[in-house]
Order: C-alpha cells, then sequence, then structure tokens
C-alpha cells in the first residue's frame, strides 16, 4: 500500500493600518503552530500542512484583532488592514482648559505635598494654583481670579458638592487663604474655563476638590511653624476609616518676631478642624461624609476706628455613589454651608455689621456607559440660599433657590475624535435659563490633543447686589469659546489656549438700584510649559498669560478694564533635587493693573524654597517670598493712598512629622 502525501500550502499577504505597514504583527493559523512575525515591511509568508476552510488570525499591540476564514488554497496574495484599538469611552480624558493634580495623566501633578511645599503657597491651596496660567495676582485679597472674571466667579467643590464660601476671612487689604487642608484631598482638578453640564454657578471657573478614599492602615502627623500648627490622622475600621485634622493659625509670634505694617489690637487667630468619614458598603457601594469648621477673628485700627471682625464657617456634605453592572452609576448627594459674620467699628466708630449666608445644595445623578463610543448621564439639583444682613437697626432679609437640571453625552465619532454634548437648564425667580455647552476633540494619539471648547454659564449676583436691586436683577451669564492645543512628551508638557469671553447681566448701579445691565468681555492666551528632561533633577514650569478684559458692571460708569486684571502675568519655577534636599526658586511677574487714580507699577517677586528629609519621618520645609524686598503695589485706596503687602518679605518654617508609618508625613491617606 502506497503512503498518502499532503502538500503544504503558502499563506502570504501584507499587514497595515490602512496607511503604512505594521512591522511585528502575529499571523497564525487558529490551532496549529503554523504562523510568522511580519517583516519591516508589513510582509509574512508561511506553510501550512491544513487543507480546505480554516481561520486566520492577526494580532498586533494596540489594535484589534483580526480573523478571517477561508480556504487555505485562496489566502494567497493578503491585504489585512488592521483596526487600531479604541480606548473604552469611559476611560477617555479631555485636557482642555484643566489641570488635574494628583490624579490626572498630564506630566502637572500634584499631591498635597506638592502644595504645601509650592513657592510660597505655606500649604495654601490657592497659593499653590496662583502659578498656573490663567490666574491673576491680586495681592490685597489673596484669591482666584481667573481670565479676566473676578473672585466669585471661580465656585469650589467638594465631592462634586459646592462649597458656599471657600476662603478664610481678613481685615481690607490683606490676603486670605483657601480654607481646605490639601492633606485630605486626593486630587484637584482645577478648571479654568469650559467646564460641563453637572456644574453651575460659575461665570469663569470651577475648582473640584475629591477626599481620599477608605484607608488600609492607621496614620498620624504633626506639624509646626512660626504661624500655624497641625495634628491629625487617621484611624481604619472594617470597610471604613476616621480622618480628622485640627489646625491652630496666629500671627502672634510672628507679628514680635518681625513687625508688619498694620496696626493691630488683636492679632490674626483662626482655629480649624476638618473630619471625614469613609465607608465601603460593597465593592460597587462608597459612602462619604466631609465636615470642616473655621473661626477666625482679627482686630486692627483704621482710619481712626478700631475694627474687629469675627466669623463662623461651617461647612458639611455627604455623598454616596452606587455602581451597577454593565457601567451603570448613581450618585446621591446633600451639603450644607453656614457662614456667620460679625464686625464692629465696620465703617464708622460705633457700628455693628451682622451677615448670616446659608446655603443647602442637593445633587442626584444617574449615568450609563451604552457601549464603547457612548457615555451619557443625566442630574438634578436644587440651591436653597438664604441671607439675613443687618446693619445697626438697618435688616435685609433674602431667601431664593435655583433648581438645576443636566444632561451630558460623551459621544465617540471616530477612534480619534471626541464630541462632549451637554445642557443645563436653570430656574431662579421664575426665570429659565438654558445654556448648551459643547466640546470636540480630536486626538489622534497620546502625545498631540486639540480641543474646541464653547458654552454658556451662569450664576447669582452676590447677595449684597440682590439686596439692593430690583425684582429684575437675574442670573449673569458668560459664552466661553476656547481653542485648546496640548503636545506631551515623555518628559515635556507644552499647552497653548486662547480664549474669548462675553458677559451679560451683570449687575450695574444704575437709578438706586442694582440693575442687570452691566456686561463686559475678556480674551487671551494661556501658555504653560513644564519640563523634566533639561538636567537630571531639574523641573522646571513656564507659565504665561496674556489677558484684554473690559466690563461695566457695579458702579463703573463706563466700559474700562477691571482693577483686578493685569495684562501680563509670567511665572517661571525652577525645581531641582538634590539627593534628599529639594530646591525650588520662582520669579513671578505682573504688569501693571489700571485704577481711576493711577496705574500700579508692575509686580515682581522672586521666591525660594527649600525641602530636606532630615529623618525617614521628618521634613524641614523652609521658604522666603520677595527675597529682593521689592515694595510691590496692588492698588490705591479712595485717598490715592498705595496698597501694600503688610510684609515686603514672608518668612515660613515648617516641620513635618509623621507618629506612626515609615515614611514622613505620609498623608495620602490622611
Amino acid at each position: 500500500m502506497a503512503a498518502c502525501q499532503v502538500a503544504a500550502q503558502t499563506i502570504t499577504g501584507i499587514v497595515t493600518d490602512g496607511r503604512q505597514p505594521l512591522t511585528g504583527a502575529n499571523v497564525f493559523v487558529m490551532g496549529t503552530i503554523d504562523g510568522c512575525l511580519t517583516d519591516t515591511l508589513g510582509r509574512f509568508s508561511f506553510t501550512t500542512a491544513r487543507t480546505g476552510e480554516v481561520t486566520l488570525k492577526v494580532t498586533y499591540m494596540g489594535y484589534d484583532d483580526h480573523a478571517m476564514t477561508a480556504d487555505v488554497a485562496k489566502m494567497n496574495g493578503l491585504a489585512i488592514v488592521m483596526r487600531e484599538r479604541a480606548t473604552p469611552i469611559d476611560e477617555v480624558v479631555v485636557t482642555a482648559s484643566s489641570f488635574n493634580f494628583g490624579k490626572g495623566a498630564s506630566c502637572q501633578t500634584m499631591d498635597a505635598l506638592d502644595v504645601v511645599f509650592t513657592g510660597s503657597s505655606c500649604g495654601d491651596i490657592v497659593g499653590a494654583l496662583q502659578t498656573l496660567p490663567g490666574t491673576q495676582k491680586v495681592g490685597e485679597d489673596g484669591k482666584l481670579y481667573v481670565r479676566g472674571g473676578d473672585s466669585e466667579e471661580c465656585q469650589t467643590f467638594v465631592n462634586r458638592m459646592h462649597v458656599l464660601m471657600p476662603y478664610s476671612t481678613n481685615t481690607e487689604n490683606n490676603a486670605v487663604r483657601g480654607r481646605f487642608s490639601p492633606f485630605l484631598f486626593k486630587g484637584v482638578n482645577f478648571s479654568t474655563g469650559g467646564y460641563d453640564g453637572e456644574y453651575g454657578q460659575a461665570l469663569s471657573s470651577i475648582l473640584p476638590m475629591e477626599t481620599t478614599d477608605m484607608a488600609s492602615s492607621d496614620k498620624y502627623g504633626v506639624s509646626a511653624s512660626l504661624v500655624d500648627w497641625n495634628v491629625g490622622g487617621t484611624k481604619t475600621f472594617d470597610h471604613g476609616s476616621l480622618s480628622a485634622n485640627a489646625a491652630l493659625t496666629s500671627m502672634q509670634l510672628y507679628n514680635r518676631l518681625f513687625p508688619d505694617r498694620n496696626d493691630y489690637t488683636r492679632p490674626y487667630r483662626k482655629f480649624s478642624g476638618e473630619m471625614q468619614y469613609k465607608r465601603e458598603f460593597s465593592t460597587s457601594s462608597v459612602m462619604k461624609t466631609y465636615a470642616g469648621y473655621d473661626l477666625t477673628s482679627v482686630g486692627q485700627v483704621m482710619e481712626g476706628r478700631r475694627l474687629s471682625l469675627r466669623e463662623h464657617n461651617i461647612y458639611a456634605n455627604i455623598t454616596t455613589t452606587k455602581t451597577f453592572p454593565k457601567g451603570g452609576r448613581l450618585f446621591l448627594g446633600a451639603a450644607n454651608s453656614s457662614v456667620l459674620s460679625d464686625i464692629d467699628d465696620a465703617r464708622v466708630p460705633g457700628d455693628h455689621y451682622h451677615h448670616f449666608r446659608n446655603e443647602v445644595h442637593l445633587k442626584a445623578e444617574a449615568g450609563k456607559v451604552l457601549s464603547r463610543d457612548w457615555r451619557m448621564s443625566v442630574g438634578v439639583e436644587d440651591y436653597l440660599r438664604n441671607s439675613r444682613m443687618r446693619y445697626d437697626s438697618l435688616r435685609c432679609p433674602m431667601q431664593y433657590n435655583i433648581l438645576a437640571a443636566h444632561t451630558d453625552a460623551h459621544w465617540r465619532i471616530t477612534n480619534q475624535l471626541f464630541a462632549h454634548l451637554s445642557a443645563r437648564a436653570e430656574m431662579m425667580k421664575a426665570h429659565w435659563l438654558l445654556m448648551p455647552r459643547a466640546t470636540l476633540s480630536y486626538i489622534p494619539d497620546k502625545r498631540l490633543q486639540l480641543s474646541l471648547v464653547a458654552g454658556r454659564y451662569s450664576q447669582a449676583a452676590a447677595d449684597e447686589y440682590m439686596m439692593q436691586g430690583g425684582n429684575e436683577l437675574r442670573q449673569a451669564t458668560a459664552d466661553h469659546l476656547i481653542l485648546s492645543l496640548q503636545y506631551k512628551t515623555k518628559g515635556t508638557l507644552l499647552r497653548i489656549e486662547p480664549y474669548w469671553k462675553r458677559y451679560r447681566n451683570l449687575p450695574l448701579w444704575e437709578n438706586g438700584l442694582y440693575q442687570p445691565h452691566g456686561h463686559g468681555m475678556s480674551r487671551g492666551v494661556d501658555v504653560f510649559v513644564e519640563n523634566h528632561t533639561l538636567v537630571k533633577g531639574l523641573s522646571t514650569i513656564v507659565s504665561y498669560s496674556l489677558n484684554d478684559s473690559k466690563r461695566r458692571y457695579h458702579d463703573y460708569d463706563r466700559m474700562r478694564t477691571p482693577e483686578y486684571v493685569s495684562r501680563h502675568n509670567l511665572r517661571v519655577t525652577a525645581k531641582y533635587a538634590i539627593g534628599k534636599t529639594i530646591l525650588s526658586l520662582t520669579e513671578s511677574y505682573a504688569s501693571s493693573r489700571c485704577f481711576p487714580l493711577a496705574d500700579t507699577p508692575h509686580y515682581n517677586s522672586v521666591d525660594a524654597c527649600v525641602t530636606q528629609l532630615v529623618h525617614p519621618k521628618v521634613i524641614v520645609y523652609a521658604s522666603l517670598s520677595n527675597i529682593l524686598g521689592r515694595n510691590n503695589i496692588f492698588g490705591y485706596d479712595s485717598k490715592g493712598l498705595p496698597v501694600t503687602a503688610s510684609y515686603n518679605r514672608f518668612l515660613y518654617i515648617g516641620i513635618f512629622v509623621s507618629l506612626k508609618n515609615t515614611k514622613a508625613y505620609d498623608i495620602s491617606n490622611f
């Protein structure tokens, strides 16, 4: 009997991505070991003993697998086009006009200790954010001014819930600080414009912060400096953890060592405490609660009166997030903000000013990942606000609410083109306002991202304007148009963003009342460059903003540039690590600001700081702001006298100690 022989079949072809050949693609017959890798031209050729119908499979990293079934005799000269694997829509991150700290994908990352040790921030989140493009240097109050908007136009959120008053208080022409400790937050996403439909009541920018997740171990830490003392820690339980932080800030010792220009009857003091409880009911259900309290007091002799200020600031929220199989998600949250201010000798000797503000914020949102290309969410929320202002015998009570709904849709048009469409509707005092928003992003690869952002945003006027306004005073609106380009390599990030904003319905003083007849515009460009490759151990940041703003609002009698706007803002930071020591030097420049009586000189400050790990559990940090001692003028008062900082230089020395861990002041969950 003769032996039966089967002739081997040859399979040939080329593999491309539709534009160029793919080198090293794996081509094989399923169920066998017959196959090969493509060469530098994408070609493949191999033999198989199989006959008849077979399945040929091609795999390549970053691309969807390709499979075809046919008679092996017909598998010659194949032209196989691979499709690039698409990132699921819920993993796509659009970075236009936002800086993600602690959890972002860009080069720019900032954890709690980075906030503490950034320039002359001295542990203040707001101070650290002022190194970014789009922000203005307004030294007389220290608040965030973004892209030509005043400080009220930037709103803060904790765990997606609104904070009515995010700053501590101080006397006039003295810089305030953000009231939140960086140690309690795992992520900060600072958006300078173009945010989605979930966030309202912010004309220019938002500062959403997320508290830490449930801790895995107990942690305790203390810190001390010439101006503040802190203690805190975390205690873990089964499926939960409790974190707390207490701080006392007092300028009494510092003022004795380094007297300033002010005449105090009582030095600035602030006692603050924060607490959060986190519980995981299951891997898909998480609850977070947060509470914070500040008591601030200061007394100062001002223009023949002995001003005395005291303020209580209370904030608390509770949120729960539930995820469901197949991409479903439900978020529920409630928050309460209460601020109680009392000022003696507020305007003239013997008077008394009292102001109580309260806000209850309720929010519910449901979302669903519909496919790899679609994600949608819908939500409703309510802001219930009341305010009581009393000045001697004059009383001004006020109460209103803002009911809102939003819907957001994220859509992958192609593997490289993404759209984010949202709409927000708000009702205040029976007036409805519809605000469409849209972002179109082109992301061809991991290095380049181009985005076009457009939308409308709204905000109710501050209490003092609403109390002195007619019934027609409604929400102000701002239209944003932003073009964003971001290019990122392994050690470098470049971002360029031109923008344009138009304001309508701003409060304007007319005929003895505030009317919604104010208007304005702001345009400019922000540039941000971060590099880690010039010299080993050296990181550099260049941040530049050009802003042209004009508006007519409040008591302005014409269109003009607001006092807080400087046309040019430049900040250059260099940070160098030598072993366990980090040295940092920052140069800050701002052009003049326009006041009715005169323009200010330009602002300039050179700040230096050093961080030293002296022990595995101990960090020593020192900073000196304005080391050249320049007398910067921030503005002019009603008498034409210059407004300057309390100190030409400010020295900060802090010691941070971990009491129970292996790392210095380990606050990743603290």
